[in-house]
């Protein structure tokens, strides 16, 4: 789990490219909202997942919110879930 991200969040899902060279994590945090953060994975970065942008600091009130915002911010991540 990156720095980025607090160890009291749980991540509730993982998506990553079919190269898995990108990932966008959807989390749930103790107060129950909810984030995602996008990450990258470079060999120059000894296969560690580094974040992209500073999305975890964005609140959700449910999961399908934060899907769905994530989908709008990450343009790969819509197709690979379905929307």
């Amino acid at each position: 789990m990156s720095s980025r991200l607090d160890s009291s969040w749980r991540v509730l899902a993982s998506h990553q490219t079919f190269e898995a060279d990108r990932c966008v994590d959807i989390f749930k945090r103790p107060d129950g909202t909810f984030g995602f953060e996008e990450f990258r994975r470079d060999a120059e970065d000894v296969g560690a997942w580094t974040p992209v942008s500073y999305f975890s600091g964005w609140e959700y009130a449910t999961r399908e919110a934060t899907i769905d915002s994530a989908c709008e911010a990450v343009p790969w991540l819509g197709p690979l879930v379905g929307r």
